[in-house]
C-alpha cells in the first residue's frame, strides 16, 4: 500500500519513519524465530567405528567443559610431525625423478623408499604405544597454579556392545587412572541418538573419583 505524501514533507523525516518501522519488523521476527536448538548427533547404531567415535567425541567435549580446561595436542602433534616427514620424503623422491628420469634417479628412489617405510615403522610403533586409543589430553590449572594432565582412552572391540573408558589423571600426586566398561545403549538410544548428558554424567563421577584420590574398576 502506497501513501502519497506531500512535497513538502521532509525527507529526513521519511528516511527516520522508515528505518524505524523496518527496525521493528526485524525484532518482530527475532522474537517469533524459535530458539536454537543444540545439534543432535545421531549414528547408525549398527556401525561399531561410527559408534565408537561419536562416543569419544562426547567424552572429549563432557571433559573439556570443565573449569580452566584446555586441550594439549602434543601427541597429535607427534603423528603430525611423522606423517609429514614422511610426505616431505615423497615429495623430494617426486621432484628428483622428475628432474632426473629413471635410471638416473634410481639411488635417490631406493634411499627415499626406504626411509619413507622406516617412518611407516616409526608411526605404527607411535600409534600403538604413545598414543594407545588416547583421543583427549587437556590441561587444568587449579587455584594454586599446578597443572594437572587429564589424558581420556577408549577401546572398542569389533562386534562388541562393549565401550571401554580410561581416564588418567596426571597431578603432583602421581599418576591415577580410572576404567569402566559398558553397554553403549546406556550412551545411545533406539534411535541412534547419542545421549551427552548421560555421556557427561558419567565422565564427571570419574573425574570427581580421581580428584578424590579413589580408583574405579
Amino acid at each position: 500500500m502506497f501513501v502519497h505524501l506531500p512535497r513538502s514533507f521532509p525527507v529526513p523525516l521519511l528516511i527516520s519513519l522508515t528505518c524505524f518501522d523496518m527496525s521493528n519488523k526485524n525484532k518482530k521476527q527475532s522474537e517469533n524465530a524459535p530458539a536454537k536448538e543444540e545439534e543432535v548427533v545421531q549414528i547408525n547404531k549398527w556401525d561399531g567405528t561410527a559408534v565408537k567415535h561419536a562416543l569419544d567425541d562426547s567424552v572429549k567435549n563432557a571433559l573439556m567443559e570443565h573449569s580452566n580446561m584446555k586441550e594439549h595436542f602434543a601427541i597429535i602433534d607427534g603423528r603430525l610431525f611423522i606423517c609429514a616427514q614422511a610426505v616431505a620424503i615423497a615429495l623430494v623422491a617426486l621432484g628428483y625423478d622428475y628432474q632426473y628420469s629413471f635410471p638416473a634417479s634410481k639411488p635417490v628412489l631406493i634411499v627415499c623408499v626406504c626411509c619413507y617405510f622406516f617412518l611407516m615403522g616409526v608411526l605404527t610403533i607411535y600409534t600403538t604405544y604413545v598414543e594407545k586409543g588416547i583421543f583427549v589430553v587437556g590441561n587444568q590449572k587449579d587455584g594454586n597454579g599446578n597443572v594437572k594432565r587429564w589424558q581420556a582412552s577408549s577401546d572398542m572391540k569389533k562386534y562388541d556392545d562393549k565401550y571401554e573408558l580410561t581416564v588418567q589423571l596426571r597431578d603432583s600426586r602421581g599418576v591415577r587412572e580410572a576404567t569402566v566398561t559398558k553397554s553403549v545403549a546406556n550412551f545411545i538410544d533406539v534411535n541412534g541418538v547419542v545421549l551427552d548428558d548421560l555421556v557427561a554424567s558419567e565422565v564427571n563421577r570419574i573425574v570427581n573419583s580421581l580428584n578424590a584420590d579413589r580408583k574405579d574398576k
